[in-house]
């Protein structure tokens, strides 16, 4: 076969079984029960290609899994376990200018009944519109508003 052969991928017994047993598991989210059988697939002696063929995935994903855990084995089971060593790590981006508080407040507000206003139900407009008029937050788009309450509450508070 062509091209570069993929790092060779050994299990400990403790990971072996930690693996299987994630991958079983059926309260385990399916993004990380198939990173596991990724693992588990090289730890066999399938290539690359192989592994994603088998899995449906791209190649390149299999690639970057297996050496993002080649990469974390040097890390004890003890400081990082199986799990969070197949969960997504977490991305960079611009902190959250909405506190809870301020959704709380957003998301009772939606609940209510429109008595200024003549409509029927609430639209992300008219909720934007309303939560700048209460001072709840300085400024904010009818699109967030609505993803908003869509939410409940974010992810990143």
């Amino acid at each position: 076969m062509r091209g570069p052969k993929p790092v060779v991928l050994t299990l400990s017994e403790q990971e072996q079984k930690e693996l299987e047993a994630l991958v079983r598991r059926q309260s385990t989210p399916q993004q990380v029960a198939l990173r596991g059988r990724m693992i588990l697939a090289g730890a066999q002696g399938k290539n690359n290609t192989h592994v994603a063929r088998d899995l449906g995935v791209s190649v390149d994903t299999v690639r970057s899994w297996r050496l993002r855990w080649i990469g974390l084995q040097a890390v004890s089971l003890d400081e990082l376990t199986v799990n969070e060593r197949l969960t997504d790590i977490q991305r960079p981006g611009r902190p959250s200018e909405i506190t809870a508080e301020q959704i709380c407040q957003i998301v009772a507000l939606a609940c209510e009944q429109p008595k200024e206003r003549p409509i029927s139900h609430w639209t992300g407009q008219e909720i934007a519109d309303e939560v700048m008029l209460r001072g709840i937050v300085p400024k904010i788009s009818a699109r967030h508003a609505a993803r908003v309450l869509k939410k409940g509450i974010s992810n990143r508070i």
